[in-house]
């Protein structure tokens, strides 16, 4: 079987690639796919994240474990991919911060004679730097303070002459 993925750049212009692979490739093929359809060098971090039909990020599904976590660098896809988790979340370069969403489109049957992974579809060149994003804490309204405030309780606090 081979998966059909659609891959999708997380910047404002329409970034994307459709590619076939194959369902027992592993997570680590897929991001060598991925960094390389879209002409990443391959040498920062990355993971991937399970994702629901609205884009939340879910479970990370690292690709090298930082703890003593299972490692899912050689997770088969079709180990990942199921009837209810289509949807995945691939982050590359936690400074930048490079996101994606990957989605698996559709599963078909292998063609003799073709090789995979395949780049089937590419539109969009990819920005010369990442988006910024922006990150909002639930549930935190504390983190909304005025920065004035902020320097004044600084001031205040550090005011105490037995500071040293």
């Amino acid at each position: 079987m081979i998966y059909r993925i659609r891959i999708i750049l997380d910047v404002k212009e329409d970034v994307l690639r459709d590619i076939e692979i194959e369902a027992t490739a592993t997570l680590e093929d897929l991001h060598h796919v991925i960094i390389q359809s879209f002409g990443f060098l391959g040498n920062e971090m990355a993971s991937f994240y399970k994702s629901d039909e609205t884009w939340k990020q879910g479970e990370e599904l690292p690709l090298e474990s930082m703890d003593d976590g299972p490692n899912m660098r050689d997770k088969a896809l079709n180990n990942i991919f199921t009837t209810s988790q289509h949807h995945l979340i691939y982050v590359y370069d936690f400074l930048n911060l490079w996101t994606f969403f990957v989605e698996l489109k559709e599963v078909g049957e292998i063609l003799s004679g073709s090789s995979y992974p395949n780049l089937i579809h590419s539109e969009g060149e990819v920005p010369e730097e990442a988006p910024e994003k922006m990150f909002e804490a639930e549930g935190h309204e504390d983190l909304d303070r005025d920065e004035d405030e902020d320097e004044a309780n600084l001031d205040s606090d550090y005011n105490d002459d037995n500071f040293y």
